[in-house]
């Protein structure tokens, strides 16, 4: 079936990689002030349904002891995606 797996038959469909054009991109570049702040673009915020007062969680990856890259998720978004992802073996846990 095209663009699925289904036992040892896989498609020549690729699924986008983090380092695809199709699932990320640079969308702006910003400059971190003397506080420590940065301000996001308006269009960015409006693009990513931000609001003032909008909480974000920021993920961090590190390269050996330094991080080489943030990125900032919702932190309600962020928050149904660990339930999705720990519900199941939450429940496993309890029995």
């Amino acid at each position: 079936m095209p663009g699925r797996k289904r036992g040892n038959v896989q498609s020549s469909k690729k699924e986008p990689s983090a380092g695809s054009p199709a699932c990320c991109k640079i969308e702006a570049l910003v400059t971190l002030d003397a506080r420590g702040q940065i301000l996001l673009p308006k269009e960015v915020r409006e693009r990513a349904g931000l609001q003032p007062g909008d909480k974000l969680a920021v993920i961090s990856y590190e390269s050996g002891e330094k991080i080489s890259r943030i990125t900032l998720v919702k932190a309600e978004e962020f928050a149904e995606t660990a339930r999705e992802m720990l519900g199941p073996m939450m429940g496993m846990l309890a029995e």
